[in-house]
């Protein structure tokens, strides 16, 4: 008879803790969609910006065309969307790339510098890029997370079974911040060749 108890409770043991943790792994997919809604508004907000940021530069700018084109080719492109995280990464690496070129050649310019719905519209799209940067941390945070139970054992058992997959990060390849950084070892003037202490 105690047998018998004893095989109860531990049934109803590996079901309460089965349910538990079909729980975890929904409300962790759940955080992982919503952290990733949250990126895309941010990164739907930066395509809304460009047509007006590009109108503000070519009332002040002549030339260009090639910047102008790619700048709204990109734009164009990481609007698609798509659900493949690794193609939109590019693209959303490119856009910011020929943003990027277009400040640079904004830049360049006097009147823009003092133009106020240009200079506002710059301070949006940066400040929509650290919002990106920000929720992008959030988003793969929250995937690693829950990629973390999805391999692990014996949460791996459950998630086998109950079709839990592992999610795809975001990671936006920026070819500036991965670069390093250029020295010029020349500027640094050639070693004495007589050690200090024998002068």
């Amino acid at each position: 008879m105690i047998w018998i108890a004893a095989a109860v409770v531990l049934v109803v043991l590996v079901v309460a803790g089965g349910v538990v943790s079909y729980n975890r792994f929904v409300s962790q997919r759940n955080l992982v969609q919503d952290s990733w809604r949250q990126v895309d508004v941010e990164l739907h907000r930066r395509y809304d910006l460009v047509p007006g940021l590009l109108a503000s530069v070519r009332t002040h700018v002549t030339g260009h065309g090639e910047v102008f084109a790619e700048v709204t080719r990109r734009a164009e492109a990481a609007a698609r969307g798509g659900a493949d995280l690794s193609v939109r990464a590019g693209r959303e690496a490119a856009l910011a790339e020929a943003l990027r070129r277009l400040f640079a050649v904004a830049d360049r310019h006097p009147a823009l510098r003092e133009n106020e719905e240009f200079l506002d519209l710059q301070r949006q799209v940066a400040e929509t890029e650290d919002r990106i940067a920000a929720g992008r941390r959030f988003y793969n945070a929250n995937v690693r997370a829950y990629n973390t139970r999805v391999e692990a054992f014996p949460s791996s058992l459950l998630a086998a079974r109950c079709g839990f997959e592992e999610a795809e990060y975001f990671e936006v390849e920026e070819a500036q911040v991965r670069a390093a950084p250029a020295i010029d070892f020349g500027a640094l003037g050639t070693p004495s060749q007589t050690p200090p202490g024998d002068q």
